[in-house]
């Protein structure tokens, strides 16, 4: 089979997600093509992959429609891996091959950076953009078609800060004004937002069924890719069956997804902790915590941000979501840095519901007094300025605090010390029942 696409990246994620799309597709005769994994940084696995053929076990788990669902696919969509700090040539040579048309990456949230010790005579250069610059020099060298790029980082607009570090490159290069041309004519830099609690290897029993796979990979049966762009036709991604929106504009499906999704998390977090419930699942079978996160949900963020096929289902995806029992998420683990978190996440739902209604959201304020109450009274893992500044400040202080929450939020102090001393008084489940009963 033809090698049609140049991954960056060999970890659980692509694994879990891309790699079983593009197996999917071959499978049911809607395309024809493999991917070709390049390692991204020094230190990597990609040597391991190939010892065992780049052929791997997922297991997708989770609920769906109130019924637990399990789906196991042995994945053999990448033909083979390339470690350019190894075998810089054959790294290089990937853009001789005119059958390549797609790259896609998941290098983290840091692997898009622009780095300017990087020469261009590095073999290779060590960021990930530097790298792709080096490739992309070449392809158009070759005089061949340029490529659709398909980042799956976490950051805001990642295919657009994608290329801007390309092409920074090839400033600092000193690389001709033709190949810029060719760049930014030849080659489609999509923004995206990719959806999959990807969980990797299992620590159950699954892992007693593959016990010769070091890559056996699993994750929740739930997975949503916002691509700006249409290129269905080349890709048949939704033809075969995958929630999968080509666009004009990924915004929207973001803040869908932020503010519902993350922050139905951060709006519970500290309620849950001080509830004595470790895990995001234990907190669905709670009758208080379940209630009250489905209040924030459905009473405040769904109204606030809009109400309509999409974001409705989303909302209903996400609670069937936090019922996986294969997934332990730790509300510990999730309250790390909850104060920038709740102020992308949950703050401005709670300002534009007051603002809509004249009043402010009981549900998302209480949350907020509930993470005020958390870093006062527990050990937040956080920025220690930050730490100390809600640990020590007053309740007025820290809310009109404007470089913690991006806003002067000291109209709020009344109801939010209200809450507070709720807390303190009668503790915060049944602070939450209180506000459930108002």
């Amino acid at each position: 089979m033809r090698e049609t696409v140049i991954q960056f990246g060999e970890g659980n994620f692509l694994r879990g997600f891309f790699d079983y799309f593009l197996h999917k597709m071959n499978e049911k005769g809607l395309y024809e093509g493999k991917a070709v994994v390049v390692q991204p940084i020094p230190m990597g696995r990609v040597a391991e992959l190939n010892e065992q053929d780049c052929k791997y076990n997922l297991y997708l788990r989770g609920i769906k429609n109130g019924e637990i669902v399990k789906e196991h696919t042995f994945v053999e969509s990448i033909s083979r891996c390339v470690d350019p700090y190894k075998n810089f040539q054959d790294y290089m040579a990937l853009a001789d091959n005119p059958d390549f048309r797609f790259i896609v990456s998941n290098t983290t949230e840091a692997g898009i950076e622009f780095v300017d010790t990087c020469k261009f005579d590095d073999k290779p250069a060590l960021s990930f953009p530097g790298k792709l610059t080096q490739l992309l020099y070449r392809r158009y060298k070759n005089g061949l078609n340029g490529f659709i790029i398909l980042s799956c980082e976490l950051i805001d607009n990642n295919g657009a800060e994608l290329k801007k570090c390309v092409l920074k490159y090839a400033e600092l290069w000193n690389l001709e004004e033709d190949f810029v041309a060719w760049l930014e004519n030849e080659n489609h830099f999509a923004n995206t937002l990719v959806d999959r609690i990807v969980t990797g290897y299992p620590n159950d029993e699954t892992k007693d069924m593959h016990p010769d796979d070091k890559f056996l990979d699993t994750a929740e049966i739930f997975h949503l890719w916002v691509i700006e762009g249409d290129f269905e036709d080349e890709f048949p991604l939704k033809k075969a069956g995958f929630n999968v929106v080509w666009t004009d504009d990924a915004k929207p499906y973001k803040k869908i997804k932020v503010r519902i999704l993350n922050g139905a998390h951060t709006s519970l977090v500290a309620g849950a902790l001080f509830s004595g419930i470790e895990t995001v699942g234990e907190a669905m079978s709670n009758e208080v915590t379940y209630a009250f996160l489905n209040k924030c949900m459905k009473e405040e963020i769904l109204p606030t941000i809009g109400e309509n096929d999409e974001s409705i289902s989303f909302a209903n995806s996400v609670l069937d979501r936090f019922k996986n029992p294969y997934i332990q998420h730790k509300w510990r683990s999730i309250a790390l840095n909850s104060v920038s978190k709740f102020s992308v996440r949950v703050l401005p739902t709670l300002l534009e519901y007051k603002e809509k209604n004249g009043k402010e959201p009981k549900g998302l304020t209480l949350s907020l007094a509930n993470l005020i109450y958390f870093y006062k009274n527990d050990n937040p893992d956080d920025n220690m300025d930050v730490v100390a500044t809600m640990k020590n400040d007053s309740i007025a202080d820290i809310l009109k605090n404007s470089s913690l929450w991006s806003f002067d939020l000291s109209d709020l102090t009344e109801i939010v010390t209200e809450y507070y001393k709720k807390i303190d008084t009668i503790g915060a489940k049944e602070t939450m029942k209180w506000i459930l009963s108002e």
